[in-house]
């Protein structure tokens, strides 16, 4: 067996399966869960028919480097949102199944597991794949702390110049899961010169771009702060993009890399390999969910309500704000948050993660500690539903 298999740590998910094993349910009503973000909303039935519409090109071997149409419904997508003009060219985009397939075998790929010293930095709290994916290409994870101060960004000034010299991959999440902290342009360009200065990859994921709160403030990409700065051939950045999110189409695992064309080259021959190219429905499904902007509107336009109904049902019993994007609310709890979670699916049915399950100890803290991760992907009813039991769990535990 791969000894580096042993480094992984249990996935979240099952930490939390653990802490609730034998837990009696005092509560009677409905059991509502807020720990995974699995979008529940309505899929575009556009793309639901591109897909019911090509079932008869299943008998046909995908190609790797994916459908012109496809990339060329990328493209449009990322030039008209990102504000790209024409820049990007086929060679600079690969469709992928779905975000967390695409970060973790561009870390096998990219990363050089010979390098003893060689280290992978990514935000704390984080997305469980980036840690694993380090791990299993050979490289140290180092971990930068996200913690209110800091409006939950990651501390960058906390690397040491030894650490940027020995890192050859930085891992971004903006917005941020489970914060929804967007990385701001000056931030972005700094890092940009960083890499120049200490030649590493910036990987940034950004699947949740698409819901965000102010139509008139969608969140900064990687690409654009590239464009805004004359980067036009994206030197060393590279981002990752999803339909999961956007679209409401977590299951037909959706999604593309674009960016450095001469890396994405390198990446497009290991696939090769790989054997993980989009079965040819999925890709025609995925050329309609690209071309149409409506329904990602009106998604957002769901997700923006129900936030102001869950914040406003809770009335201040938490210490929470509204994120800036993505689909979670990231508490900062009066106790410990496994007790917190705990106790809050015994006395009122209700699944929340512990912040603890999604970072790890740096610099001497663990920032997920005392938090809590609330996933507000139901239909909005629940979600308040949800917020007016947390609010009666708080007022009877904490008199809050």
């Amino acid at each position: 067996m791969n000894p580096l298999l042993q480094t992984l740590q249990p996935y979240p998910f099952e930490k939390l399966n653990a802490l609730k094993a034998g837990i009696a349910v005092s509560c009677q009503q409905p059991h509502i869960a807020l720990s995974i973000g699995e979008p529940k909303h309505q899929p575009p039935q556009l793309a639901i028919n591109a897909w019911q519409n090509n079932l008869d090109k299943v008998s046909l071997y995908p190609k790797t480097a994916g459908r012109a149409d496809l990339k060329q419904a990328i493209i449009d997508w990322l030039n008209k949102r990102f504000g790209l003009s024409t820049s990007l060219t086929p060679q600079q985009v690969l469709p992928l199944n779905g975000t967390r397939e695409g970060i973790f075998s561009f870390v096998q790929a990219i990363a050089d597991g010979s390098n003893p010293n060689g280290k992978i930095l990514m935000p704390n709290p984080f997305y469980q794949i980036y840690e694993g994916a380090a791990y299993l290409a050979g490289a140290q994870p180092v971990f930068i702390n996200c913690e209110a101060e800091n409006d939950y960004l990651p501390n960058f000034d906390s690397i040491d110049e030894q650490t940027w010299t020995d890192c050859q991959l930085l891992i971004l999440c903006s917005p941020g899961n489970p914060t929804g902290a967007i990385i701001p342009q000056k931030t972005l360009v700094e890092l940009i010169h960083l890499e120049d200065k200490f030649d590493f990859i910036i990987i940034c994921d950004e699947c949740y771009s698409e819901i965000y709160f102010d139509e008139n403030k969608p969140p900064l990409g990687l690409l654009q702060a590239c464009k805004n700065i004359d980067r036009n051939t994206y030197s060393r950045c590279v981002v990752f993009h999803s339909l999961s999110k956007r679209s409401n189409l977590p299951g037909l695992r959706s999604g593309f890399v674009a960016g450095d064309a001469d890396i994405l080259k390198e990446f497009l021959r290991y696939r090769t390999y790989h054997g993980c190219a989009m079965a040819e429905p999925c890709q025609l499904a995925s050329v309609a969910a690209w071309q149409d902007e409506k329904h990602v509107i009106s998604n957002r336009e769901i997700y923006r309500e129900k936030f102001y109904s869950v914040l406003d049902a809770l009335d201040g019993c938490l210490d929470v704000n509204m994120p800036e994007a993505a689909f979670y609310l990231w508490p900062k709890l009066p106790t410990d948050d496994e007790n917190f979670c705990q106790q809050l699916f015994a006395q009122q049915n209700i699944t929340a993660l512990p912040g603890q399950y999604l970072s790890r100890k740096a610099n001497g803290i663990n920032p997920g500690i005392n938090h809590a991760r609330l996933a507000l992907v139901a239909g909005e009813a629940q979600c308040t539903e949800a917020a007016l039991r947390i609010k009666r769990f708080m007022h009877n535990n904490f008199g809050a």
